[in-house]
């Protein structure tokens, strides 16, 4: 689910390194680390292609649930290197250092002062005689494909099983926020790894990278009913494919994408549905949730989570009413100036401009609050859409989730399905499991970036097991 996160702050002070008459080092391909800001990291992963004098780039914010978001104005001259990212609160400027596989600074946006360091990726994995290994060639095909739904134009893959089929085939669907194909989040590759496990056991997968990846526009006014018919016309592109079997083709879901599977399940008949930590009652009340519980895996104390609840009710009841906005945005900008005076005097120091940082969080919190996304997912009641579910669901959650709460969602979601007379249902909650599905300390969204980049036992099994159990004996 998305997070609203007030601003990025980028600029680098030089760091001076040993010298020397070296060659510059290529940038091409992802560089990953942090940002370090008033005693916070946020994880970051920076891609550049670097081709003929011709420097690009895009920046990864996973805790954001954005990515490729694209750079700007980059610059090199020996190992110093410049780019900027035009973020909601004000533009975010890089000034930096590379050396050795590593880039490092200082950064600043909107009055805020603080560090970054990146490392190129696959570094701390060389060895000094390391030896170039051969491509293990892939067990199945791999299809770059471009398909449509009216104007907008979907980039994916899809992955077909050895043999001629037909095969069973599943549409991946992400999660809130623009999300490439893989829904990568800190380096885990979540929908890659399903679609690699799956393609392997024989089942076909068609995943996309989402509306407004490469065309942020596509995805300003878009909500949960839009993503859905992304969906349609991706199960109209494999009915047009001879290797899949035109009625096993189901849908998997994770987060938001549990919620635009039943959606979409409206206007196309699907032969089953994984739904991974899928809500099953309104935003409000799911986010509501979500923040007492990631407040208390991250340790607040019972009266600031209850204050904390307090207040986003609050702001929700203000935007049904007409002169509410007014109230909102003071509430917003009272609580950040609370949040300067609870700073260390080291993280106040790092605020160059208190006002400045006052006014782009605050115009950031409010940007977001009126996004059509935003305002869509608040009201929407997943029920309905559950209730008109007739194919077989296999519904996951993570013990640990604290971003869409096993004891919140699992019996609206039982209670809707059988209300529709769906008897085929299985439902599975992973001990110890996060959001993402991996073994989890907190479950907190904070401690993300340092787990393993691996979903709990029997995860990947649970899934391709029900959808070969679910589809045996259909159009075979």
């Amino acid at each position: 689910m998305r997070r609203c996160v007030a601003f990025l702050a980028f600029f680098l002070i030089f760091i001076v390194l040993p010298g020397g008459d070296i060659a510059p080092e290529k940038l091409r391909g992802p560089w990953e680390g942090a940002i370090s800001i008033m005693g916070q990291e946020l994880g970051i992963i920076v891609r550049f292609d670097e081709n003929g004098g011709i420097l690009k780039g895009t920046i990864d914010i996973p805790m954001q649930m954005a990515a490729d978001l694209p750079l700007s104005n980059l610059k090199r001259e020996g190992e110093r290197i410049h780019f900027e990212l035009a973020a909601g609160p004000g533009v975010a400027v890089f000034d930096g250092v590379i050396h050795q596989g590593n880039m490092a600074g200082d950064f600043t946006q909107a009055g805020i002062k603080g560090s970054f360091k990146l490392l190129k990726a696959g570094e701390k994995a060389l060895k000094p005689a390391a030896v170039p290994q051969k491509t293990v060639p892939l067990p199945y095909r791999a299809e770059e494909v471009v398909l449509k739904n009216g104007e907008i134009q979907l980039a994916g893959t899809l992955t077909l099983p050895e043999g001629k089929g037909p095969f069973p085939a599943v549409i991946m669907i992400t999660g809130s926020g623009t999300q490439n194909r893989d829904e990568e989040i800190f380096g885990f590759k979540i929908f890659g790894v399903i679609a690699d496990h799956l393609t392997r056991r024989g089942i076909a997968v068609l995943r996309c990278d989402d509306r407004g990846l490469k065309n942020p526009a596509a995805a300003v006014a878009a909500t949960s009913k839009d993503f859905a018919g992304d969906v349609v016309a991706q199960a109209r592109f494999l009915q047009s494919r001879p290797e899949i079997a035109l009625d096993r083709i189901g849908l998997l879901g994770h987060s938001e994408g549990g919620i635009i599977a039943p959606l979409a399940g409206r206007d196309h008949e699907f032969a089953f549905m994984v739904l991974m930590a899928g809500t099953a009652v309104n935003g409000r009340e799911v986010l509501l949730e979500q923040i007492a519980r990631i407040a208390r895996a991250d340790g607040a104390e019972e009266a600031e989570i209850a204050a904390a609840v307090a207040s986003q009710k609050r702001a929700y009841e203000l935007l049904d009413q007409p002169d509410g906005k007014k109230e909102i945005e003071k509430m917003i900008a009272d609580q950040v100036h609370g949040s300067l005076a609870k700073m260390t005097p080291e993280q106040r120091q790092a605020v160059a401009d208190p006002e400045a940082y006052v006014q782009s969080a605050t115009a950031a919190q409010m940007a977001a609050l009126h996004s059509p996304w935003f305002l869509h997912f608040l009201d929407y009641d997943p029920a309905p859409a559950l209730e008109k579910v007739k194919c077989p669901v296999l519904a996951l959650f993570g013990e640990k989730d604290t971003q869409v709460s096993p004891r919140q969602n699992m019996p609206a979601m039982e209670k809707a399905l059988q209300k529709g007379g769906n008897k085929d249902v299985r439902f599975k909650v992973f001990p110890d499991a996060n959001h993402l599905f991996q073994k989890a300390k907190t479950g907190s969204p904070s401690e993300y970036a340092s787990l393993e980049k691996a979903f709990v036992p029997d995860f990947l099994e649970t899934i391709s097991s029900w959808i070969l159990e679910k589809t045996q004996g259909i159009n075979k």
